[in-house]
């Protein structure tokens, strides 16, 4: 039976990932980086902390990493406080998740960020538990911001069923013990791997819907809705 659901904030409610790379991609070219094919997947998931580092140091960047965050971290709250570019349909998935079980936040996003942005949805109140991975060890792949939302909702990860966009926060529920719905984002893939970790993959949020989840959970995510039309694309 499922106890709570866990949502990932960027790409499932908040368009935010075409943001976040084209900010890191202008950023690493003006301080003399060089931005990797694989840069964008690498990054998505990573704490600050983390992408902080691969900036400064895999890519090249002649700031600390300290500088990167706090730099990188500003331009993203400039852009949100002119508009924060939600998902179609996803407020009222939440709503309606939230009318029937307890629901947490693990997002990969900055505090300050998630803040600003369950500001403008509309959504501070609808989440009983949310964290950013600055302040878990580890960020996605590992499973730490989702046991951690576990924890503070006081619910066993095994009877939670994560929401998702990316491989890496696919891989981080599903290492946490939790059935996830994969809603990947059309510019992002999921790689073959990281699908086969999802419970079921939806075509858009909007699909979401407490029967959904419910079947997941019980294990009956075979039918897998959304997959005939990313099949036959």
């Amino acid at each position: 039976m499922v106890a709570a659901v866990i949502f990932d904030l960027d790409g499932v409610i908040v368009d935010s990932e075409p943001v976040w790379e084209e900010v890191r991609r202008a950023y690493v070219s003006a301080r003399g980086g060089t931005w990797q094919a694989d840069s964008q997947r690498r990054l998505m998931g990573m704490s600050t902390g983390e992408w902080s580092r691969y900036l400064s140091g895999e890519l090249g960047v002649d700031r600390t990493a300290e500088q990167v965050a706090t730099e990188v971290v500003t331009e993203m709250s400039r852009r949100y406080a002119h508009r924060v570019p939600l998902i179609d349909g996803a407020v009222d998935a939440v709503r309606r998740t939230a009318g029937r079980w307890p629901l947490g936040l693990a997002s990969s996003s900055p505090t300050r960020l998630i803040r600003t942005a369950l500001d403008a949805t509309g959504l501070s109140d609808t989440f009983d538990a949310t964290l950013s991975t600055e302040e878990t060890g580890h960020g996605k792949p590992a499973p730490d911001v989702y046991l951690a939302v576990a924890q503070l909702l006081g619910v066993d990860p095994a009877r939670c069923v994560a929401v998702e966009d990316s491989g890496n926060g696919v891989r981080s529920a599903a290492a946490a013990g939790m059935a996830v719905v994969a809603v990947p984002h059309g510019a992002y893939p999921l790689e073959p791997a990281a699908e086969r970790l999802a419970a079921v993959v939806l075509s858009s949020i909007g699909e979401l819907t407490p029967e959904v989840v419910a079947r997941v959970h019980d294990g009956l995510g075979e039918e897998r809705p959304g997959m005939a039309d990313q099949q036959g694309s």
